[in-house]
């Protein structure tokens, strides 16, 4: 991290602007951070942690559409308040909600293992590279000049959001864009990632904080599975 190398001062830097949860009253972020990751392909853990959020949400769905959903509808709404279309950029656990009749991606077992938690509490919860941030994470109202670094074609090149978008963003550029909806290449998690952000977004409205707190707990517990000398702080930011 280009940041303090104590994680919890880290964390005490994130912040959420006024003007973001002027949108959302209700919007709660949790922030992990862990350090001491021990990074690998997909594997069997990280295989039962998919199979048995497919079953729990296709459980909750029981056939009907996932925008259904309270805990996605709500998502669907926050998107809708700073102009985004949610039918064409859908929040990150709507878009894993889709997928699950086809099967969640295997991608590495860090990676599946917040994307299964996602999907089984019904929370985006998106994990990045803490050693490739430049400062700490801000979630803001874009004044649409950020950068935001993309590969197109196999190329790397950038982007920039549109002018009030919901982005996450350190010092460098835009890391999400639309809250929780694409992640860049640059602080992405991969087989070399050790220490790893994960935030996971709440609406109070359609979750409960307890059930962000469960979130969280689950989310710790699966990776110490693998990485047992793993260090965990965690922040939570509200009005």
């Amino acid at each position: 991290m280009n940041a303090p190398t104590s994680g919890s001062t880290w964390l005490d830097a994130a912040s959420v602007t006024p003007e973001v949860f002027a949108l959302r009253p209700d919007y709660r972020a949790l922030l992990v951070l862990a350090e001491g990751l021990v990074p690998g392909p997909s594997d069997d853990h990280s295989e039962r942690l998919l199979v048995e959020a497919e079953h729990r949400v296709a459980q909750r769905l029981q056939g009907g559409r996932p925008e259904e959903l309270p805990e996605i509808a709500a998502w669907r709404d926050a998107y809708r308040a700073f102009g985004a279309k949610p039918q064409r950029t859908r929040p990150s656990v709507e878009a894993l909600v889709r997928r699950i009749d086809d099967g969640l991606p295997r991608i590495d077992r860090i990676t599946d293992t917040y994307n299964a938690i996602s999907v089984a509490h019904l929370l985006p919860l998106g994990g990045e590279d803490a050693d490739r941030y430049d400062g700490p994470a801000r979630l803001v109202r874009a004044t649409g000049q950020e950068p935001f670094e993309v590969v197109v074609a196999g190329e790397p090149g950038t982007e920039h959001p549109e002018a009030g978008e919901v982005v996450w963003t350190d010092d460098a550029g835009v890391t999400c864009r639309r809250w929780n909806w694409r992640q860049s290449p640059r602080t992405r998690i991969s087989l070399h990632t050790t220490n790893a952000l994960f935030i996971i977004d709440g609406l109070l409205d359609a979750t409960p904080g307890i059930a962000i707190n469960e979130a969280a707990e689950a989310l710790r517990s699966a990776l110490a599975a693998f990485s047992p000398g793993a260090r965990f702080s965690s922040r939570l930011l509200a009005p």
